[in-house]
């Protein structure tokens, strides 16, 4: 117990003492966000730092490798997976910053990294650890059909959480919610290591969240989304707890199923569900401020965590 804290801690610290130069560097290079003419609320922020996902990234690595015990082979992985979607990020960060525009990479050319990322993670688990899937104690055994699964899932999260990224604070507010959740119920399942990751990046959000809250002085960029994408995806892969995601993650489902339908409805008819997509610019266009349009998911996956945990410790017999 105390070894989660400290991680939390130490996280946090890292990414204050990481935080303040990267911010400088992103400032002296000018690696900065060119804002879409259509997102008029945003025309504001035109021009703050990007690639602050560096900043939860190297913290919570630097926690976490202090305080992972024992066999670690699989927490290194779960380590690497995220770095990998995070160079996948920086590239498409990159190629926005060198051109001045929001449009990097191609979205196929995402999809194919995303792909030949989360088939390799799909590959290793099915032959290391099997196909085995678990909701509340119920144990489903997908056997072969375990790589497919993996890799639509990896995709789905990690555009779930880019699609987030639309305010300052939402998807590093929300993401660090859940992980608290989450890395309590891997404690609870006897995931030792992958609760450390979980808690380690719980800190460095927190730190990261003194820079990226509203108004933010810098933005995770792809470089983040896609990162804290890859860790949530390999976290729940590693330890087959993939089905727990939607439950205590359900704004980042929210996110994904408002913008396909924004776009599958406007496709067909030429018409708009909502103002504007994914769901927390229809709010936003709606007149409700950016803050308490955060604070409200994370509340939203507050209740859905509390409930999660609590089914998970009647499972244990600890209620």
């Amino acid at each position: 117990m105390l070894n989660f804290f400290l991680a939390i801690l130490v996280g946090l610290t890292g990414a204050i003492v990481f935080g303040l130069p990267i911010l400088l560097i992103c400032k002296k290079f000018h690696f900065s966000q060119t804002i879409l003419h259509y997102v008029d609320k945003h025309m504001g922020k035109s021009g703050t730092p990007t690639m602050g996902g560096w900043i939860f990234i190297t913290a919570s690595i630097f926690s976490s490798l202090i305080f992972l015990r024992g066999d670690i082979v699989y927490s290194v992985l779960i380590l690497l997976t995220m770095l990998g979607y995070g160079f996948l990020g920086f590239l498409d960060d990159f190629i926005k910053i060198k051109w001045h525009k929001n449009e990097g990479l191609k979205p196929y050319q995402k999809i194919i990294g995303q792909v030949g990322l989360s088939l390799i993670i799909a590959i290793f688990v099915y032959l290391n650890i099997g196909g085995n899937i678990d909701l509340f104690g119920l144990n489903i055994n997908l056997g072969i059909f375990i790589i497919p699964f993996i890799v639509v899932f990896f995709v789905a999260v990690t555009n779930s959480v880019n699609l987030t990224d639309g305010l300052d604070g939402l998807a590093s507010g929300v993401s660090l919610v859940y992980l608290l959740f989450f890395g309590a119920i891997l404690a609870l399942l006897g995931f030792g290591n992958y609760s450390i990751i979980s808690f380690a990046m719980v800190g460095a959000l927190l730190g990261f969240l003194l820079f990226n809250g509203f108004p933010a002085k810098i933005f995770m960029g792809d470089t983040g989304s896609l990162a804290l994408g890859g860790l949530l995806a390999s976290l729940c892969v590693f330890s087959g707890l993939e089905l727990i995601l939607p439950i205590i993650g359900i704004m980042f489902v929210l996110s994904a199923v408002s913008d396909i339908l924004q776009v599958g409805y406007y496709k067909m008819t030429h018409k708009r569900i909502f103002k504007m997509a994914p769901l927390h610019h229809h709010f936003e266009q709606l007149g409700v401020h950016e803050n308490r349009i955060v604070c409200s998911y994370m509340v939203v996956t507050l209740v859905c965590g509390v409930t999660a945990l609590l089914g998970y410790l009647a499972i244990v017999g600890l209620i």
